[in-house]
């Protein structure tokens, strides 16, 4: 419902018509104007609407007696918000002479209060705002113009206390990614300004946060920390098998939990027969596992001095925290969804998004779920847990062995790494399409990331190719087995006639 007149009486029946809603309330007179403004209270704090006096309710419209000095009630009573909202006030005259007033709000500001008092609007009905939703909407609405990133650094600290190698590197990936215009000078103070890194001539903390170097800065800046663990077991119980803690800027420390993230995630890997090449899967998809870190530097709250990002990973999952919680709105249930990117380090955020590290538009969270779904990991879950914004990833399912042997070298025991085999089986007797395929694998006709990776690792390596369509016309694309593939089938299978094993 947009803040604007109604236009005439038939507007105003019209508008009645659906009864009250979360946007629009019935009041029979401005005697009950009081009630009235802790509605508009409301809608200022939500998405706004329109309150009618001399509509009862049931949605009749009966009108009032309207005066200056009805208008000067109504206008006395909106003074009592806090901060002052100005809706506007229209009346629209019926034909029995009365009149209905309208309070036409505009949402999405505040928070405000009437009588110090916030409100809510729940459906049709006003009710009272929870203290923490009105202190965490304050905070909001303050931070929109002083946020402790865009603060001056502590006195002393300079463009000297920066790092300058990095500075350079970040102007580099950002020209590679076209989210930079050639800057004019390479001068350090120059690219810092382009960054909004400087302002008004002074250094901003969130230039310390992304480049600050040297020993000096860490008693200062004891949030740019990273901690990382391996626990032996599957809780903080268990013993560490290795703890480890780094000061440093953000892209620093992500390099330090990328290594050492390499250093524990186990990898699965297979040699292809009769090719020198081997083939790994990770545990954790390492582009998803970048995403989470990423988003962990540009969301946490670096106001919290002893808070700091946190890796711990367990038997059986990885767990990355950053300190702070989910604002502006924003819900665990809508990270899964698609949603509107609003940092709470919007200038920290916005030079990792310049070097191509993060995505603006809230695409990030639905990046991990599609990178963890092709990897064949299990959906990760988001919660918030002792002041912290927590994901919680968990590996690959383990395979199945076949016998009491394990194959290791060949792979064999894995769906992942048998997968190419029974796709070159299967093209063995004639030629499929790809959802044909995803049918014989037992997959329902469904083509998974999985099965559309194989198939682009084999036309690569000139196992298989496409076929022409008999039809120009057709869009029935559909593969078959090269000789180089029936060669690649007989060298897995002794003795094989190279037939398949389809089920008709």
């Amino acid at each position: 419902m947009a803040r604007k007149a109604i236009a005439n009486l038939s507007e105003l029946r019209s508008l009645v018509t659906g009864g009250e809603s979360e946007r629009l309330e019935f009041r029979r007179s401005t005697g009950q104007r009081t009630e009235a403004v802790k509605t508009v209270c409301a809608m200022l704090n939500g998405l706004g609407g329109i309150c009618l006096f001399g509509v009862d309710d049931r949605g009749e419209v009966v009108g009032q007696e309207v005066s200056g000095r009805t208008l000067q009630d109504v206008a006395h009573e909106l003074g009592r918000l806090e901060p002052p909202a100005f809706p506007d006030i229209q009346t629209v005259t019926l034909e029995n002479g009365l009149s209905v007033i309208a309070i036409i709000v505009a949402g999405g500001g505040g928070p405000f209060s009437f009588d110090g008092r916030p409100y809510l609007r729940h459906g049709a009905t006003t009710v009272v705002m929870p203290r923490d939703e009105y202190e965490r909407r304050l905070i909001e609405r303050l931070r929109r113009a002083r946020r402790w990133e865009n603060e001056p650094v502590v006195e002393g600290v300079t463009v000297a206390d920066l790092d300058e190698a990095e500075i350079q590197l970040t102007v580099d990936n950002a020209l590679r990614a076209g989210r930079l215009e050639p800057p004019r000078s390479r001068e350090l103070e120059t690219v810092l300004r382009g960054l909004g890194l400087i302002v008004d001539g002074r250094l901003l903390n969130a230039a310390v946060v992304l480049y600050g170097k040297g020993s000096r800065l860490e008693a200062a800046y004891p949030q740019c920390t990273i901690r990382l663990a391996r626990f032996r077991g599957r809780d903080r119980l268990a013993d560490f098998s290795d703890n480890r803690q780094y000061w440093g800027h953000a892209f620093e420390l992500l390099r330090r939990a990328e290594t050492f993230l390499r250093d524990h995630v186990p990898i699965a890997g297979r040699v292809v027969p009769g090719q020198l090449v081997r083939e790994d899967y990770p545990a954790y998809p390492p582009r998803a596992i970048r995403e989470a870190l990423a988003n962990a530097f540009c969301h946490r709250d670096y106001a919290i001095p002893g808070g700091a990002v946190a890796v711990a990973m367990y038997d059986g999952r990885l767990e990355i925290a950053n300190p702070g919680a989910l604002h502006f709105g924003l819900t665990i249930e809508g990270l899964l969804k698609p949603h509107e990117s609003k940092p709470w380090n919007p200038i920290i955020a916005g030079v990792f998004y310049r070097t191509g590290l993060i995505e603006r538009w809230g695409t990030g969270t639905l990046n991990i779920l599609d990178w963890c779904r092709e990897n064949g990991n299990p959906t990760p879950a988001w919660s918030q847990e002792a002041g912290s914004v927590l994901v919680k990833f968990h590996p690959i399912p383990v395979p199945k062995t076949q016998g009491a042997e394990s194959r290791a070298e060949s792979g064999a025991e894995s769906r992942a790494e048998s997968l190419p085999q029974k796709v070159l089986g299967l093209l063995a007797d004639g030629p499929l399409s790809t959802s044909q395929i995803a049918a014989h694998l037992g997959q329902q006709g469904k083509v998974t990331g999985a099965l559309n990776r194989t198939l682009r690792r084999l036309l690569s390596d000139g196992l298989i190719d496409r076929t022409i369509p008999q039809q120009p016309k057709s869009r029935l694309q559909r593969y078959l087995l090269t000789d180089k593939g029936r060669d690649q089938l007989r060298s897995a299978v002794p003795n094989s006639d190279t037939t398949g094993s389809r089920s008709n």
